[in-house]
């Protein structure tokens, strides 16, 4: 696979996405697959909109990746059907709000489908390990891509951002099934990301923000850097995927110091401190995508760095990552005493996708 195949297949991919926005749209508003203005607290948008993202980013992926031949080797069955089973869970959820732990027990499942086709984590001499590490894994992203995506715009143009740094890397590590699937999932994100962009005229809806973390998650599990044992390059996929997971992290820090329920959807994550600090929406958000581009950058400066300078720079970004929780979770951030549901200054014309958390 060359440059020229890549461009290609994006520019192809990002044409197909778009003429499925239009027909996809117009089918959610017909069969009443929208998210609502205020119905519930955390939603702030004033305005009906269609949850036709991730139908139109998922059925893209499907089309292209099929087209391309993906799927002609049964091992990667097991793949597409957790992708499928994450798919259509959320897609049920946006429709009916399934309890808590049906999504979860759900995600499990899809892990598990994945898992039985071959793909996991291979750190450890117990495979038990291995087994309950990539389930962690694989539920922990796919939630996170969940969580991050509490504004327009913010979880499709980190999920580009990860997606086009997995275009350049599993091109050097010549696995070109990997890069395939990362431009196929880069070209719909950005074609999704332009009617999702603020204000938004379509929403990802948990089928979305659920398909592009597990998507994410298992090319993560399977990127494999030439000339590196797993063991010296295990925080390159942490980092890619840094920011999702610091939202996570910060949330569910916050929610279990106040005594609050992890899953209950509140407007207390990282974009909505930086506006409830004064901050613009369109500036919040371009700071989250700018920290995870940085943070992309510095896996692969790692990677190519010593094993002990390496080490030492995971150990800094995550003890800098604590450190910006314990900032964004204090006084000066105007959550001491535990966000309400309020609308922020700037979010009025917009909101998260449908049930942006397992409730």
């Amino acid at each position: 696979m060359n440059e020229a195949s890549i461009f290609r297949l994006l520019f192809f991919t990002a044409l197909i996405a778009l003429a499925l926005v239009p027909g996809l749209t117009w089918l959610c508003q017909k069969i009443g697959l929208v998210d609502r203005p205020l119905r519930e607290p955390h939603k702030q948008h004033n305005n009906t909109v269609p949850l036709s993202g991730g139908l139109v980013v998922f059925l893209s992926f499907l089309l292209v990746t099929t087209v391309l031949g993906v799927w002609n080797d049964s091992r990667t069955y097991p793949v597409l059907a957790g992708m499928a089973i994450i798919f259509l869970l959320g897609l049920v959820d946006d429709r009916i709000s399934l309890p808590p732990g049906v999504k979860f027990a759900g995600q499990i499942l899809a892990a598990a489908v994945v898992i039985s086709g071959g793909e996991q984590v291979r750190l450890f001499h117990e495979q038990a390990l291995n087994i309950a590490l990539t389930i962690f894994w694989l539920v922990g992203i796919t939630n996170a891509f969940n969580f991050v995506d509490s504004m327009d715009g913010l979880a499709l143009g980190l999920g580009a951002i990860t997606s086009g740094f997995f275009v350049l890397v599993t091109m050097a590590s010549q696995q070109y099934l990997l890069t395939q699937s990362s431009v196929v999932l880069l070209g719909a994100c950005l074609s999704a990301y332009y009617f999702n962009a603020q204000p938004a005229r379509i929403f990802l809806g948990d089928s979305g923000s659920q398909f592009l973390g597990f998507a994410l998650a298992i090319i993560g599990l399977d990127y494999a850097p030439l000339g590196y044992s797993p063991l010296a390059s295990w925080y390159v996929p942490i980092l890619l995927l840094g920011v999702p997971i610091f939202d996570t992290c910060l949330v569910v820090f916050s929610r279990l110091r106040r005594g609050q329920p992890v899953y209950q959807a509140r407007l207390d994550h990282i974009y909505h401190r930086l506006v409830h600090n004064g901050w613009s929406s369109n500036r919040s958000i371009l700071t989250i995508h700018f920290a995870a581009l940085l943070l992309d950058c510095l896996a692969f400066i790692a990677l190519n760095a010593p094993p002990l300078i390496a080490n030492l720079i995971f150990a800094g970004v995550f003890i800098l990552g604590a450190l910006a929780i314990a900032i964004l979770d204090g006084a000066r951030f105007g959550f001491a005493a535990g966000p309400t549901p309020s609308r922020p200054p700037e979010a009025a014309r917009s909101a998260p996708p449908s049930g942006p958390e397992i409730q």
